[in-house]
């Protein structure tokens, strides 16, 4: 027991690396907070343009979420950070590790809205437009409350699982959780600093799992279950 305690809850090495997982731990959250707004914001919004049923934009946002959703991000952040520079394109590692997350929550949000859209009956957007609301102001006035508020659990969960890949980061440089701990690791030959990045990421994710099934429970509640 004293030697589990050593490896894995040293006291010296929980204080002297601290500060470098409090610093990943910063990184962690902006760059998460960026990837939920700029992917649900995208996802909501191609969803919205597929309501529209133009063939063309249709086919081509069918193959973005298919893709995105069948590729591994680790297989994008490689492929966009070592690949760019190739061509003349250098980005920093944040912003490859921004880029792929976001597309990656945005083609799954789209999914997961245009599933809200179709549960919308029929005779809504039909009684919207014949009332003189027209399609754009049904959309956004009937159809689109209710899509999202059928989406929100499937979201949520979603949003929680690619919002904990930002330890992606740490194959291509990124100073977030996972990459403090392990260079810390690496110098003090303990595995203390991964403890504590185990327990920053509980404390980063579970209030947020802890709300997530808050309302899911409401919302059971709301609908009578």
């Amino acid at each position: 027991m004293a030697n589990f305690l050593t490896t894995f809850f040293n006291p010296d090495v929980m204080a002297r690396y601290l500060p470098d997982v409090l610093s990943g731990m910063l990184v962690a959250v902006w760059i998460g907070l960026a990837v939920v707004v700029a992917g649900v914001v995208l996802g909501l919004a191609l969803a919205c343009l597929r309501t529209y049923r133009f063939r063309i934009f249709d086919l081509l946002i069918i193959c973005f979420a298919d893709i995105f959703r069948a590729l591994p991000p680790l297989v994008l952040i490689l492929l966009l950070y070592f690949g760019l520079p190739g061509v003349g394109i250098r980005l920093s590692g944040p912003m490859v590790l921004f880029i792929v997350l976001s597309l990656t929550l945005a083609a799954f949000a789209e999914e997961i809205f245009w599933a809200g859209f179709l549960s919308v009956d029929r005779g809504q957007w039909e009684a919207g437009i014949s009332t003189g609301l027209g399609f754009g102001r049904t959309l956004l006035y009937v159809a689109l409350p209710q899509a999202v508020r059928l989406a929100i659990p499937p979201l949520v969960n979603r949003v929680l699982a690619i919002t904990k890949m930002t330890a992606l980061g740490s194959v291509i440089g990124v100073s977030e959780i996972l990459s403090a701990a392990t260079t810390a690791q690496s110098f003090s030959g303990s595995a203390t600093p991964l403890t504590l990045a185990a327990i920053a990421y509980l404390v980063l994710f579970m209030p947020l799992v802890f709300a997530a099934r808050l309302f899911e429970r409401r919302r059971d509640q709301a609908q009578g279950r």
